[in-house]
């Protein structure tokens, strides 16, 4: 991951409302939530979390998909351990092995 792409994710998540989102996607795992389920969980209006979920997905860490008439939106979590990963990348004198127990011990 470059630098200005992990700054573009770090921006996205910047925000609370969109940070509470990738968070709820997260915990929906990869099937993901339809839209109208993530603005009813967070207490979003849906005008308001389809601008937080385009940032989302500008930024790379959010897919979205159509089944039906549903928008279902999933983490990317590619995108998301390609973040850790540059965030951790100079850890514990930047082994992998020392990387893996330094992310264990959080």
């Amino acid at each position: 991951m470059q630098t200005n792409d992990a700054v573009a994710v770090l921006s996205a998540l910047a925000q609370e409302a969109r940070l509470e989102t990738f968070r709820a996607l997260v915990r929906a795992g990869p099937q993901g939530m339809p839209a109208g389920a993530i603005a009813k969980a967070l207490g979003i209006p849906a005008a308001t979390l389809s601008f937080h979920l385009k940032e989302l997905k500008i930024a790379g860490i959010v897919t979205c998909r159509r089944e039906g008439r549903s928008l279902i939106y999933s983490p990317n979590f590619d995108a998301m351990n390609e973040l850790l990963g540059f965030l951790t990348e100079n850890c514990c004198q930047g082994t992998v092995g020392n990387r893996a127990r330094a992310r264990k011990a959080c």
